[in-house]
């Protein structure tokens, strides 16, 4: 945050020591949280494991709502209603253990209570699979359509809800104490989270199913100028979006447009620049797959067809935001020393190789390590549930175990 700033978030306040010097401390954190993916991935996701979630979209349901649970935790609530005391002397695992309850518990309460069986219900049956399945539709394309509804809806919510207490500083509700801050916030975001849904998504439904629901949805807007009738138009940017919102966050340091003093002309500022950035991303991962591929057919099917082209420009920007996860947590935004344009600089440089290096390995080692089948655009191969239940875990660890046992709080008093 600036000198200018109006609030800050108890992760910006905290002051951790290191328990392991660099570069054993990045490695050790990237290997740990590895580890724990793995054993996560295998038991609740991989299709030769337990549970064999990753159908892939119902698995990839819960792990979108379980990144939106942790920044409603630590950036809407500022954990509330923990104490500092306690978020500053607990044992991290402790912590740990209680925070990643919590957010498996509002997770499994908000999917199966409040869409599955309310809004689902009451309002809108495609976010029901229980509903869906009393049209007539099978039991896989009720879980399909109904999780695709709903993990939308966390996809939009994670460019949306970290914006306002990122960009904007939480104005004009910073002066309000906790929890009516995070109620207030909350509320506006997730109104506003609804409104791009049905914007951006309810379209998508009035052709998904047969004969086309004309009455309760407009056409899709987008069709014209983008040649698909699918969501997955929106849903490539929009991904894009969440990732320049990170990416501003973490990499840029809000460079620049903390540069702006007084709220909310800094969170408009804010809000443009990562809009922009997005978009620039989203075309721009979109013409390199023509470069590559040749450009894209209307109708055509997986790697031709242009809604997959869109959904791959997603999946390509999450795959950066791994990496400059790994960067920002594990070697510590690597490097601080310089001007703060030279830093950024050097940042950018090293995720675009670490990107190119990740990419390649991802789509070497998926298929046997995961359980996904080989090749890009198999609908198996969905590669934005396993690279986000990846920064699930980097986020448990950092924001709810900070970054143990490589760092731990420091104490007032302590050495």
């Amino acid at each position: 945050m600036s000198e200018h700033s109006l609030d800050t978030l108890w992760l910006e306040e905290r002051k951790r020591i290191d328990l392991i010097k660099q570069p054993l401390r990045g490695i050790a954190g990237v290997v740990l949280a590895f580890a724990v993916f793995m054993g996560l991935w295998w038991v609740f996701m991989d299709p030769r494991g337990w549970l064999r979630w990753y159908t892939p979209q119902y698995g990839y349901m819960y792990i979108r709502w379980l990144l939106i649970v942790a920044i409603w935790q630590a950036y809407i609530f500022n954990f509330w209603p923990f104490k500092r005391k306690w978020m500053e002397e607990s044992h991290p695992l402790k912590k740990g253990i209680v925070l990643t309850f919590i957010n498996f518990a509002i997770t499994g309460l908000l999917i199966w209570g409040f869409y599955y069986y309310f809004f689902g219900k009451l309002a809108i049956p495609y976010f029901s699979w229980p509903e869906l399945q009393k049209t007539g539709l099978s039991d896989f394309f009720s879980r399909e359509y109904s999780s695709l509804a709903i993990l939308m809806m966390a996809a939009i919510a994670s460019w949306l809800s970290p914006i306002w207490p990122a960009a904007f500083e939480n104005y004009p509700w910073h002066g309000l104490k906790q929890p009516a801050k995070g109620i207030t916030v909350f509320c506006v975001t997730f109104l506003l989270t609804t409104y791009i849904f049905f914007i951006c998504m309810h379209p998508h439904y009035r052709v998904l199913f047969y004969p086309w629901q004309e009455f309760t949805a407009a056409f899709p807007w987008w069709y014209d100028s983008f040649r698909t009738l699918s969501g997955n138009f929106n849903v490539g940017w929009i991904m894009c979006a969440t990732v320049a919102v990170w990416l501003s966050e973490m990499t840029l340091e809000q460079y620049p447009f903390r540069l702006i003093k007084n709220q909310p002309w800094r969170g408009i500022g804010g809000f443009v620049f990562i809009l922009l950035l997005a978009l620039i991303f989203f075309f721009l991962f979109v013409f390199m797959q023509d470069v590559v591929w040749g450009v894209s057919v209307e109708g055509a099917k997986r790697l031709m067809a242009p809604d997959w082209r869109y959904l791959h420009a997603g999946e390509l920007a999450i795959l950066v935001l791994g990496v400059a996860m790994i960067l920002f947590f594990y070697f510590d935004n690597w490097p601080r020393k310089f001007s703060t344009e030279v830093n950024i600089l050097i940042r950018v440089a090293i995720i675009i190789v670490g990107t190119i290096v990740f990419h390649w390995l991802y789509y070497k080692v998926s298929p046997a390590l995961l359980g996904t089948q080989a090749g890009y655009s198999h609908p198996q191969q969905f590669p934005m549930a396993p690279i986000i239940l990846l920064i699930n875990v980097l986020l448990y660890h950092n924001w709810f175990m900070d970054g143990w046992p490589g760092k731990r709080i420091k104490v007032e008093g302590s050495k």
